[in-house]
């Protein structure tokens, strides 16, 4: 499901907000309207939830300061959002900027992203505005500008920084040579070798020039990682890590996994996380267990990994109390925090194991499919610290 909206911005000039006309659905203005702003609503959705990524560009004017609002069509409820402050009142929306991408030039554009659940509908939005001024076919407020549009193609807007911080170990792969990784990383192929690989990739990478790919095959045999100890030994019980990944393929249904951490306090099995129908999870080898429980609700309070973007995920893991908390593009998952107050459809079935109180000795990054699913991955900017890092 894809909406798009087209707005215009004129008005008087102590205003930065203007008038809004009526596009066709390929997005060319009407006739002598004035170049205007695009509000492109995309939405990724499964049974029982749903996120949507918000791009907002901006037209003939610069905006300092943006809000978009818009109403649901069906019984959405957002329960999380980044990139913006984001509120509902009903079935109404309303996205504010963040600090760092309030100020769009002329042309320029930048995302937010909501994730949100329903029952009975995700029907498409509809009445959106750009700060105060009707769209999507409403009449125009004031009289349109005549002025062309402009010729050239929208800046990128800046993303978030994507440094180490503090870091206790940060790497993204640039001194890596080629071939298999080296140095602080090993591949390992746990269980038997099959077809599973992972390379240094130079052609895609989420910042400067590498990557590690992981061609991950179908079948218990094909399992492999590429992993870490550098830094993890000076954490502590208390520790956050940041990844960015890429992958091509939507998770399955069945049970998959692409980051493992071997619990020395839990007889050495994995804490894993990957994906179980069709949304992030995450799982406990010694028991199975599930964050958050697989039932529709449940995984509705998780969200699927997107695919063909990079996608930023951080997460903490607090050996002292037995917590987790999970990110993902900077907004936490409902679905996946484990808090110690067990939750049911989230975290109930994780709680029933008395004093889980994870120590981690290691990191790995790959794949391993356990019925079904293949998938190639791309790894970058890797981090580890006792505060979280950020995106």
């Amino acid at each position: 499901m894809r909406v798009r909206a087209r707005v215009a911005v004129a008005g008087a000039a102590a205003l930065l907000v203007s008038a809004a006309v009526a596009v066709s659905p390929t997005l060319v203005p009407a006739a002598g309207a004035a170049a205007g702003c695009l509000v492109d609503y995309r939405v990724n959705q499964w049974a029982g939830g749903f996120t949507a990524t918000v791009r907002v560009t901006a037209g003939d004017a610069a905006a300092n300061g943006w809000t978009v609002t818009w109403t649901y069509g069906g019984d959405q409820r957002i329960t999380n959002g980044w990139s913006a402050t984001v509120t509902q009142s009903g079935a109404a929306v309303t996205a504010t900027n963040a600090a760092w991408n309030g100020s769009l030039p002329a042309g320029g554009w930048t995302e937010f992203g909501v994730q949100g659940t329903y029952a009975a509908s995700n029907a498409a939005p509809s009445g959106f505005t750009l700060n105060g001024e009707a769209c999507n076919g409403a009449a125009p407020t004031s009289p349109p500008a005549t002025s062309a549009p402009p010729t050239s193609a929208p800046p990128t807007s800046p993303p978030p920084p994507t440094g180490c911080g503090t870091a206790a170990f940060c790497d993204g792969f640039e001194s890596q040579a080629g071939g298999a990784p080296s140095g602080a990383w090993s591949v390992s192929y746990p269980d038997c070798q099959g077809t599973g690989t992972a390379t240094v990739d130079t052609g895609v990478a989420h910042s400067s020039a590498k990557s590690v790919r992981v061609n991950g095959a179908t079948g218990y045999c094909n399992h492999v990682f590429v992993g870490t100890t550098s830094g993890v030994s000076g954490l502590g019980a208390v520790r956050y890590a940041r990844f960015w990944v890429r992958h091509t393929t939507a998770l399955p249904a069945q049970h998959v996994t692409f980051l493992a951490m071997r619990d020395a306090a839990d007889g050495n099995r994995d804490l894993r996380m990957g994906g179980q129908n069709g949304a992030l999870q995450w799982n406990r080898a010694s028991d199975d267990a599930t964050l958050p429980e697989q039932s529709p609700a449940g995984v509705a309070l998780s969200l699927p990994l997107a695919t063909n973007r990079w996608t930023c995920v951080e997460f903490t893991v607090d050996g002292t109390q037995g917590h987790l908390r999970t990110w993902v593009d900077g907004g936490e998952v409902a679905g996946l925090v484990a808090d110690g107050t067990p939750t049911p459809d989230v975290d109930r079935q994780w709680s029933s194991r008395a004093n889980w109180r994870p120590n981690l000795t290691d990191l790995r990054l790959g794949w391993e499919s356990y019925g079904e699913g293949a998938d190639t991955l791309w790894f970058d900017d890797v981090a580890l610290s006792t505060t979280r890092i950020g995106c």
